[in-house]
């Protein structure tokens, strides 16, 4: 049938406002990174069975970003979101995916996300969004009933009791994380701080590494003093049957490790007034999904905690690369 006037404007009209309507924000968070080193990981290798991905990762990653964007967490409703066409299409599917395809990802993705973490610090880190401070701090993730890996935990900050899990982070920047780990609490273990802490110096060197009272710990500030940093951390006389007559732990680490330095009390009080820092990179990352997971056992737990602070980096990055355009949109979390 031979189409009138009417028709190819209708026509157009639906073009025009379909592919509006792709064009979200969420669309331009993948505008300028690029996913497609997640099909080197042998985790995402075809089956030696023959068995074919249904989907490939990269387009699986940008549908759980989106998902994550859009405050939609867990593996059915997340496979819901994919039946919306214009979600499909703007993450590069060619169909949606099954509930399996995405329950598979998830899984697979456990044992690699920290590297994919990895590589989006590096992609900040190239950006110049890191700056001379970094902060260290832990938070609670809260878990759901039904998650039986999941234990009764305390908030030593709130002074009460939850269920879940918890992550250790170091910040620096706008809000920008730079190195994570997924812990059993919110206290993170020593262990667990002098780990991520040789992570993010791995990253590049600061000046100031700063955390509050939990990290007086002598191989921490020792750590950092011999690599050139100088550490933050307030003091704790229960540590020790020797109180010592100082506000900051450097300021005795230091004198053993240069006579030529004396650091001011002030100069330390200012640097550690920029604690706050991890404090709302805590807060950027809970809205981008870690406060809560939405998923059952430790393996879907971690992903889900390490895909937040992707999702922030990955919105940093977008803010930058799209700040320089005039009229740009700049997007939130």
């Amino acid at each position: 049938m031979r189409s009138t006037p009417e028709t190819v404007s209708t026509i157009s009209y639906r073009r025009v406002s379909f592919f509006n309507a792709v064009e979200t924000e969420t669309l331009a968070l993948f505008e300028h990174l690029s996913f497609e080193f997640l099909e080197k990981f042998d985790v995402f290798a075809p089956a030696k069975t023959g068995r074919t991905r249904e989907h490939n990762p990269p387009e699986l990653m940008r549908g759980f970003l989106h998902c994550y964007y859009k405050d939609i967490y867990g593996i059915r409703p997340v496979e819901r979101e994919f039946r919306n066409m214009v979600a499909w299409l703007s993450c590069g599917f060619d169909r949606p995916p099954s509930r399996d395809a995405v329950d598979r990802f998830l899984t697979d993705l456990e044992h690699v996300v920290d590297e994919v973490f990895d590589r989006l610090v590096e992609q900040a880190a190239c950006r110049g969004l890191l700056d001379l401070t970094y902060c260290i701090d832990s938070t609670d993730v809260r878990a759901m009933p039904a998650d039986q890996d999941a234990s009764k935990c305390y908030d030593p900050t709130d002074d009460e009791y939850y269920y879940g899990y918890g992550c250790a982070i170091v910040s620096t920047g706008q809000n920008i994380p730079i190195a994570a780990e997924f812990t059993e609490s919110k206290q993170a273990p020593e262990e667990t701080a002098m780990r991520i802490t040789r992570d993010a110096l791995a990253v590049a060197k600061p000046i100031w590494m700063v955390g509050d009272s939990a990290y007086d710990t002598l191989d921490w500030h020792d750590h950092l003093l011999a690599a050139g940093v100088v550490p933050v951390a307030p003091y704790n006389a229960r540590n020790t049957d020797d109180s010592k007559d100082i506000e900051y732990r450097a300021e005795d680490r230091i004198d053993q490790y240069s006579k030529d330095v004396q650091p001011k009390q002030s100069t330390l009080d200012e640097t550690y007034n920029r604690r706050t820092g991890v404090e709302q990179t805590n807060e950027s990352v809970k809205d981008c999904g870690l406060g809560r997971t939405h998923t059952r056992g430790r393996v879907h737990a971690r992903a889900q905690v390490f895909l937040a602070p992707c999702l922030r980096l990955v919105v940093a990055i977008t803010n930058y690369e799209r700040g320089d355009n005039p009229g740009s949109t700049i997007i939130t979390v």
